[in-house]
């Protein structure tokens, strides 16, 4: 059963360049697994400190990989995880009518 993701990180004020630019490199090379079948992340002109993510995964192996792989490591945990001051995820299964 495939795994939505919503997500959401708020950057430290002044730390949005860092986020965006991991984000930057880690949304292709997720995009580019096996098993990841959209990651999308937006952001509102109105809160720039604010970052949200919709990611969608085959199934729950998918997104347990996703967090394993070196692009993951580096740019989500190593570059990006430091700058958020607040980050939230929630999990939920796609309903596939």
């Amino acid at each position: 059963m495939a795994i939505a993701v919503s997500a959401a990180w708020t950057a430290h004020p002044g730390k949005e360049d860092v986020v965006r630019g991991a984000l930057a490199q880690l949304a292709p090379a997720t995009r580019a697994e096996p098993g990841c079948r959209s990651y999308v992340v937006h952001r509102d002109p109105q809160q720039p400190t604010v970052f949200r993510f919709f990611e969608i995964y085959d199934d729950e192996d998918a997104l347990k990989a996703h967090t394993e792989y070196p692009h993951f490591t580096k740019y989500a945990v190593g570059q990006a995880a430091p700058a958020p001051a607040d980050r939230s995820h929630h999990f939920t299964t796609v309903l596939e009518f």
